[in-house]
């Protein structure tokens, strides 16, 4: 009987708790034009295990709190054990009081070069670089947790992000693209150096005050909610006089503008003009989402 319990309370605790993520992981190599080679589905499921079972960080996560998270790998070309590829990398994450999931994270990092032999071992160190397969996927996981925990609490995600310039710090030494400041203002680099400069200083507060005193209030107070969604937008006007049309705005609202257009197209009724005015003058690039407005 005492190992029966023993057993069940072992049953539960698998259940119950889980690890950070519950990721979607797709090979697409159709650009190959030998999209049906077998190393094509070892590789989507080595990496769907890798993603979802490492453990990522010290807490505990129960199964209904996973970061809910994609990522689509294109292969474009490769030889033997050298791929080259590009992986767009998608997370959100509920929102309070409804069954509604709000997007978080729109990433698409074009500079994905690497090595890798079927069935090889894929081992993350948090202090040493083992491959580029490893270190890209692994940066764009910490991003996920980062900005995932900064919605939640000020300052949610900043181990995250330590960790995350850890692993551009020491990818440097492999001599792949998207880890060095020579490598644009587009790349992982650009990415956590923005995110973690006082120049950029708002964009954490907008994550959070957009989420949490936004969103997660629209369940209870649909006009409240709005407004406080408006007030954390209008804080980055600040922040594009001081770097206009920056590449963290532009992350902001590949992953936010279709959200944001929908929200402020419906009642209660709000201060939609003045709305417009500041996502005309900080994210120009989506002004036809911003036209439709019309509320």
């Amino acid at each position: 009987m005492r190992n029966i319990l023993i057993g069940l309370l072992f049953c539960i605790t698998i259940n119950g708790f889980a690890q950070e993520l519950n990721c979607n992981v797709v090979v697409n190599a159709q650009q190959t034009g030998n999209e049906n080679f077998p190393i094509f589905k070892t590789l989507e499921k080595q990496l769907t295990e890798f993603v979802n079972n490492t453990k990522w960080t010290n807490k505990t996560f129960k199964s209904q709190e996973r970061i809910d998270c994609s990522m689509v790998i294109n292969v474009l070309n490769y030889s033997g054990e050298s791929f080259e590829a590009s992986i767009q990398v998608q997370s959100s994450r509920p929102v309070y009081g409804s069954s509604y999931s709000t997007p978080i994270y729109n990433f698409n990092d074009k500079d994905f070069n690497f090595r890798y032999l079927e069935f090889q071992n894929l081992i993350f160190n948090p202090t040493q670089f083992e491959s580029n397969l490893v270190s890209v996927l692994a940066f764009h996981v910490y991003m996920v947790l980062a900005l995932d925990a900064d919605s939640f609490s000020e300052k949610g995600g900043d181990e995250y992000y330590k960790q995350a310039q850890t692993i551009v710090n020491y990818s440097q030494q492999g001599n792949f693209k998207g880890w060095k400041l020579e490598d644009g203002l587009q790349s992982r680099f650009a990415l956590i150096d923005n995110l973690l400069s006082p120049t950029f200083k708002e964009y954490r507060s907008v994550m959070l005050n957009y989420h949490l005193n936004g969103l997660d209030v629209m369940s209870d107070n649909v006009k409240s909610g709005k407004n406080e969604i408006a007030s954390s937008l209008d804080s980055f006007k600040t922040m594009n006089s001081r770097r206009p049309n920056s590449f963290l705005l532009r992350t902001f609202f590949d992953a936010k503008a279709d959200e944001i257009e929908q929200i402020f197209s419906d009642g209660p009724n709000v201060n939609v003009a003045s709305v417009k005015e500041t996502l005309q003058k900080v994210a120009p690039m989506h002004s036809s989402k911003w036209q439709n407005i019309k509320f």
